[in-house]
């Protein structure tokens, strides 16, 4: 098999939309990754670095506070800008459905979903809780059609993960300020999870050495107190640190250039490779992907150095990436692909309870809390983790009732087929949907449909 115009927008992008033309070719497809990014214009979410003027403004209204006195005011202002930022969640939440319901370009999105919890992050603490999705807006976003190793450094610069695996508290055991300070020790979180999760795999031929040289490494990688990056040299480890075979550094203190030249190794190494063509396959074509796919997505990427642009051509290029049934949808792929069926255009952005009604509350009914996943490996991928009664009975009872909160007229069922669905509908379905006593269960019909929800 190949390419195929509307299959591509189901398997590799956000869903058909009918207010959308789906690119002609493969090179057509992947050109948008390169244009402008108009759903993000379209749609704003706050970058990280305008995110935490909030954080910044706190610190400083509890240090007024503290000055004169004025305790309660000052817990109260906490509270506000907590409740704000917790609004402000809630329509980035809707902003980001509506980039997946109206763009011209659904491979960014889901590329942006991607490698967001590739590199998963939750805030943890304070104003943090509700950063994730500025953190991906700064720090995932605008690599994701770039190289990895950009990504990767971004990434591991970014207060959101710094935080996330308590990697502030980190100190060389030999440094200077571990010298005053004999408590103080190196922390391991970083190190373990990027050379698991981030780049080589767990089965990547690294050691517990390897981990812990590279530990000593980003030991410097660090927070201020008005959670931006910072590079702190005098916790750093003395000497030359040994990761998978290279050192790095000398008998000074280490130095952000230093970690820049391990992570660009690592991004390069065969092994960061093979993981990524694997994860990236399994995501977007099957739980148990063509060898023969995984490889040539492996080797477009070490050919191109670690561009991420090749891999995608590679991908969408071989046979076996438009065979097979495909995956289940995750509930936000299938929130989003209805929202974009049904050309949603707007959503109450403003009114954070009844998006929590429409959105938030029937994704964590479905089993996927918005930005919420239980640990650092992300959400599962496989079929059987979204196939649970629970989850079914989430999905029917939002296809049976918010469609017709969001659509003023709700499309006829016969027609909604040919909008929503890449292939013919089953008789079943094509039956079950003219039959449909309301338009609103022709609609949640369909779109509880294996045919619909299947990628």
């Amino acid at each position: 098999m190949s390419y195929s115009p509307r299959r591509a927008e189901v398997r590799f992008g956000c869903g058909l939309s009918p207010a959308v033309v789906p690119a002609g070719d493969a090179a057509a497809f992947l050109a948008r990754l390169k244009q402008p990014d108009e759903a993000a214009r379209r749609f704003p979410v706050e970058t990280f670095d305008e995110f935490r003027v909030r954080i910044a403004e706190q610190r400083e209204m509890m240090a007024e506070a503290k000055a004169t006195g004025t305790r309660n005011k000052a817990a109260k202002d906490a509270r506000r800008a907590r409740r704000d930022a917790r609004l402000d969640e809630q329509r980035w939440m809707a902003q980001a459905l509506l980039r997946r319901a109206t763009t011209r370009d659904g491979f960014r999105e889901r590329l942006t979903a991607f490698w967001a919890d590739h590199f998963t992050v939750v805030g943890k603490g304070g104003l943090l809780r509700f950063g994730e999705l500025p953190y991906v807006e700064q720090s995932i976003r605008p690599h994701v059609a770039g190289r990895f190793g950009d990504m990767l450094k971004a990434v591991a610069t970014a207060p959101m993960m710094l935080r996330y695996l308590d990697q502030e508290r980190s100190t060389g055991p030999n440094s200077a300020f571990a010298a005053r300070h004999p408590g103080a020790g190196v922390n391991e979180n970083l190190a373990r999870e990027m050379l698991e999760l981030h780049t080589l795999g767990v089965d990547g031929g690294y050691s517990q050495t390897d981990v812990s040289e590279l530990a000593l490494l980003l030991a410097g990688l660090s927070v201020d107190a008005e959670e931006g990056f910072t590079f702190r040299a005098r916790v750093t480890e003395p000497g030359a640190q040994r990761v998978l075979g290279v050192s790095y550094g000398s008998d000074g203190p280490g130095s952000l250039e230093e970690v820049h030249a391990a992570l660009d190794d690592l991004a390069r190494h065969p092994a960061t490779a093979a993981h990524l063509a694997r994860k990236l396959a399994v995501h977007f074509v099957g739980d148990e992907p063509d060898a023969g796919l995984v490889a040539a997505m492996a080797s477009a990427y070490r050919d191109s150095d670690g561009a991420l642009m090749p891999v995608y051509a590679a991908m969408l290029a071989h046979p076996a990436a438009w065979s097979g049934a495909g995956n289940v949808k995750a509930p936000v792929d299938y929130m989003g692909s209805a929202l974009r069926a049904l050309s949603v255009g707007a959503l109450p952005v403003r009114q954070a309870d009844k998006l929590a009604v429409l959105l938030s509350q029937p994704l964590e009914l479905m089993g996927q809390p918005w930005m919420y996943p239980e640990g650092p490996d992300g959400w599962p991928e496989r079929d059987e983790d979204w196939i649970t009664p629970q989850g079914l009975a989430g999905r029917l009872q939002w296809a049976l009732n918010v469609p017709q909160v969001l659509v003023e007229v709700l499309p006829d069922p016969r027609g909604f087929l040919s909008v929503a669905l890449p292939d013919p509908a089953p008789e079943a379905l094509r039956f079950a949907a003219g039959a449909a006593e309301t338009r609103a269960e022709g609609i949640a019909l369909i779109l509880a449909s294996p045919a619909f929800q299947r990628m």
